[in-house]
């Protein structure tokens, strides 16, 4: 009888913000993001230089934490699924840990997509949702062999999702989803008349 033995699969942590304390308002925060977005002119110019729909923050403020308290409670409870994460993959720490690198706004309007991408120098990436309006984009994943595929038949449409070369997920807000920092993603058009707004972060070890 043949056996079937799955070999260096990709995990990917799917969870509620609120399942780790402090407790977080998405209302609250998404206030936050929106007021944060309108006060960063030096962000709002990057996002113009760079032909960047929307608005992050990533280019301009590095100390939301510092700076706005939700944003560090939003990071304790992070800290809390980003440990759970790292036990998950059987991360040998030795007496280093994973700390936040950095943590940054996405607000991306209709029209607005992020292509495929990479998070170097990160161990774990990921990011909170905080507003997904209804026929907003998903996250895409790719398989991370898929370079080495260029003699692979496409996948059934039926296939099992394990074994796809994309994966797509579709969070709710409040939702936290994890990742290593080499899977490769990207946000397709939003679709959606409404902002879809996130937060992503990077984790590294020290």
């Amino acid at each position: 009888m043949s056996e079937i033995t799955p070999l260096f699969v990709t995990q990917l942590y799917c969870a509620k913000l609120s399942d780790h304390e402090p407790s977080v308002s998405t209302s609250e925060l998404e206030t936050s993001c929106l007021s944060i977005a309108d006060d960063d002119e030096a962000g709002q110019a990057w996002c113009e230089e760079n032909a960047f729909p929307g608005y992050t923050s990533y280019a301009s403020l590095s100390d939301l934490p510092w700076r706005f308290s939700i944003f560090a409670d939003v990071v304790r409870s992070l800290d809390t699924h980003v440990a759970s994460f790292a036990e998950t993959l059987g991360f040998d720490l030795g007496d280093r840990k994973l700390v936040l690198e950095d943590i940054w706004i996405n607000i991306l309007p209709e029209g607005g997509s992020h292509s495929g991408h990479i998070h170097p120098h990160s161990v774990i990436s990921g990011t909170t949702y905080v507003a997904m309006p209804e026929g907003t984009s998903a996250i895409r994943f790719e398989d991370p062999r898929l370079p080495m595929m260029m003699a692979a038949p496409p996948r059934r449409k039926d296939a099992d999702p394990s074994i796809r070369q994309f994966a797509y997920v579709t969070p709710e807000i409040g939702d936290v989803i994890l990742w290593e920092g080499w899977l490769r993603h990207e946000v397709p058009m939003n679709m959606s008349e409404e902002e879809r707004i996130s937060i992503s972060f990077n984790y590294r070890w020290e």
